[in-house]
Formats: structure tokens, C-alpha cells, sequence
């Protein structure tokens, strides 16, 4: 009975939300070939994802949330199943042609920050707008600025990153992830590093952006943070177990 329900679950969720579909995976799956070993890191998994939307990945270690993630960000390519992005078919593309898409219509935020410690927060930030070709000098700065004043930190735009605290460094890394106004945003176990003072800090930063219109996907270990997404996923063994939408998202106040 318990299977029964999971998979109505999944079934209700998985619709295209008037045609405001940003993300539709269908049929992906990922393997992974050591030696004489196959791994079948992601299997058939089926996912619609609408603009606006705030999601959250749960699951155990191992079970296929980062695979999943990598998928989603372009950093990686599934073995069979087709990955539509904005209306784009994004399946087959070259790695240069991920690149230029994912650049344009995807914000990544790690765990471990990623800042390059020899650039300014300001340089951090701006570094993936200087592979545009359709933004100048003046409109970068200008995104720059947008998008440190809407983390609080353009104090800090020409301190380093070795100058920062934690909870300090991963708001300049939303920013540099919200800098270019992305399609989405992905968020890999953004507070995991932090302590819980600052892991709600950056929590409602993202509880914001999803308010002004961001669409947002996160994996995370932490139930308090995914509880406060619209829609929480929980994948096992490589396979969506559950998708079920929160009656009332977690907004814990700062």
C-alpha cells in the first residue's frame, strides 16, 4: 500500500504546470563503467520542473541526489533519455555547447563556496559574466552591483575572499550564482558548510529569491531546509521515491 501511494505521489506531481515547464527530464539515466563494474548511479527517472518553482532533493548518501544535480547544472550527461531546458533540447550537446548554456541559463551554488581566493568578491562575482559576449564592461559592473546589494554584501566588494567569514563567502557565491539572472538556480548542499546562524541567512536569501520569481532546486541532508521548498523530492537507489508538494513552506526568521 505504501508503494501504491508513493507512486500516486509522484504521478500527481509530475505535470506540466500550464506550459510553464523551465525543466522536463524523461527516461535519463546515468551509468557509470569501472573496470568490469557498471553502476547504475540514476535509473529512469521522469521530472518536470516549472518556472517559479522551489524545490528541494532529499535521500541518503550515495543514492543518486548529486548525479541527479550534475544532470540538471550540465556538468555532466546522461547515459540514455532526452533533458529539454527552457524549450531547448539540451540531451545531445557538446561540451562547449553546455558551456554557453549553462553560463547563460544556470546559477550554481556549492557547498564549499568555490570562490577563487586570488580575486576580489567583486571579481568572484563577475567572473562568469566575462564569458558573455552579449554583456559589455558597463552592464557587468552594473549586474555586479545588483546582485552584492541584494545579498548585503557590496561593503565587502573589494575584500578577498581569505577576509570573508563562511556565512560571508557563500552569500557573495549567491550572488555571483544570481549575478547573470539565470533560468534556475541550483544549490548544492548550500548550508552545509555554515554554522546554523548563518545557514539561516543564506536560507532566507533563497526563501527570497523564490519570492521575487527565482526558480530554485536544492539538494540537501538538512529536513528543516528542504522543508521550507514548495516541493520536496526524496531519491533512493538512483530512482524518485517520493514528490509531494509542502502545505506550508518552512520560513524560519532570521
Amino acid at each position: 500500500m505504501k508503494n501504491n501511494n508513493i507512486t500516486n505521489t509522484i504521478k500527481t506531481n509530475h505535470t506540466d504546470n500550464n506550459g510553464q515547464a523551465l525543466v522536463l527530464l524523461k527516461d535519463i539515466k546515468k551509468v557509470f563503467f569501472t573496470d568490469d563494474v557498471e553502476t547504475h548511479a540514476i535509473n529512469d527517472i521522469n521530472l518536470i520542473i516549472n518556472k517559479g518553482e522551489y524545490l528541494s532533493i532529499t535521500g541518503p548518501s550515495g543514492c543518486g541526489k548529486s548525479t541527479l544535480l550534475s544532470l540538471l547544472g550540465l556538468l555532466d550527461t546522461s547515459s540514455s533519455g532526452s533533458y529539454t531546458l527552457a524549450g531547448h533540447d539540451v540531451s545531445d550537446l557538446n561540451r562547449d555547447e553546455r558551456s554557453a548554456i549553462r553560463n547563460k541559463e544556470i546559477g550554481f551554488i556549492f557547498q564549499a563556496f568555490n570562490l577563487i581566493s586570488d580575486l576580489t568578491v567583486a571579481e568572484n562575482v563577475e567572473l562568469p559574466l566575462t564569458y558573455r559576449s552579449d554583456i559589455n564592461s558597463e552592464q557587468r559592473a552594473k549586474m555586479v552591483k545588483s546582485a552584492l546589494e541584494k545579498v548585503d554584501m557590496l561593503h565587502r566588494a573589494h575584500h578577498f575572499p581569505s577576509q570573508l567569514s563562511g556565512g560571508q563567502q557563500q552569500r557573495v557565491a549567491v550572488a555571483r550564482a544570481i549575478s547573470a539572472k539565470p533560468a534556475i538556480i541550483l544549490a548544492d548542499e548550500p548550508t552545509g558548510n555554515l554554522d546554523s546562524k548563518n545557514a539561516q541567512i543564506v536560507m532566507a536569501l533563497l526563501d527570497q529569491l523564490h519570492q521575487e520569481g527565482a526558480t530554485i532546486c536544492m539538494v540537501t541532508h538538512d529536513p528543516r531546509s528542504a522543508a521550507r521548498a514548495e516541493r520536496m523530492i526524496e531519491v533512493f537507489d538512483g530512482k524518485i521515491v517520493a514528490d509531494q508538494r509542502t502545505e506550508t513552506p518552512t520560513a524560519i526568521a532570521v
